[in-house]
């Protein structure tokens, strides 16, 4: 998906970009005692200072991304949360410079934000899948696979072995990457009104078919009662509870033994000559065992 700044948005990132290549680079010592400050002071000026100074940290790796098609400036943006979150969580006394400790908060902010916009088709939802929209094009350049052409099998499964994945994530994965999004609400031709949602088949059921389940159902659901009512009192609380009350998963054969005063054994055969009564009943009210079932 392709987005372009406007020219005043444009001239912004250039001033920010700018600003941020003359910001002088920060002496180790001067670093952890910025650092230190804003941890253990809150000193808001110690805390601008620092961030001000990897801000080109930002902008390079805006740079990197930018062949997405998101706006530079929104990676920008985005860049400069995980730049924040990354001085909010830095720990001085574990004398790693900052510029390494923010590099990946950075990165990861930025990759999140083009997960979520980069299709309206939600894409990566796993570490692995992650990592696979974000390696396939340099995996793709490193095998020597045509720019424009299909990944060969041994190629798809050369890229799964390296990333860990399966081979038809990969598969997936180079489909979403080479077929850019597309409107159901695009015109078909430019000087037409009809839309490509119009050639979609409409897979629900037409009024004449509900009409028929439902008048089906109606009578199987008749069918039932009266082959319930051939049952014995016991047997029907029997098959009641174990087959057509609850969410499809009825009380066990010890539940209901306790609350009949029989072991779970004599339900079992109880439930099991009342099934057998109600099949008979239902195929000679039904004439055969096929019109108890539904059609499709």
């Amino acid at each position: 998906m392709a987005h372009i700044d406007d020219t005043d948005t444009q001239r912004a990132n250039v001033a920010f970009i700018r600003n941020s290549m003359r910001a002088p680079l920060l002496e180790r010592d001067h670093e952890f005692e910025l650092a230190r400050r804003w941890r253990e002071r809150g000193d808001q000026t110690a805390l601008h200072e620092l961030v001000t100074a990897y801000t080109r940290l930002v902008v390079a790796t805006a740079t990197r991304f930018r062949h997405y098609g998101l706006p530079v400036g929104d990676l920008i943006q985005e860049g400069n949360l995980g730049l924040m979150q990354a001085a909010a969580r830095f720990e001085p006394a574990r004398e790693v410079r900052f510029s390494t400790y923010a590099a990946w908060w950075i990165r990861s902010q930025m990759q999140d934000f083009i997960l979520r916009n980069w299709s309206i088709v939600r894409t990566g939802t796993t570490a692995a899948q992650k990592s696979l929209f974000f390696n396939l094009r340099r995996l793709r350049s490193r095998i020597d696979e045509a720019a424009n052409g299909p990944l060969s099998r041994a190629s798809q499964e050369k890229i799964a072995k390296t990333l860990q994945v399966r081979v038809a994530d990969v598969a997936e994965m180079e489909s979403r990457l080479s077929g850019p999004d597309q409107s159901l609400n695009a015109t078909l031709a430019e000087d037409g009104d009809d839309e490509w949602q119009d050639l979609l088949p409409d897979s629900r059921p037409t009024p004449e078919e509900v009409a028929m389940v439902g008048h089906d159902t109606h009578v199987r659901l008749k069918w039932l009662s009266d082959a319930l009512g051939e049952l014995s009192s016991r047997e029907q609380v029997v098959i009641r509870q174990r087959r057509l009350e609850g969410d499809g998963d009825g009380v066990t054969l010890e539940e209901l033994g306790k609350e009949l005063g029989v072991s779970k054994e004599r339900v079992r055969q109880i439930e099991q000559r009342a099934l057998s009564k109600l099949r008979d009943a239902l195929i000679r009210r039904a004439g055969t065992q096929s019109a108890l079932l539904p059609h499709n």
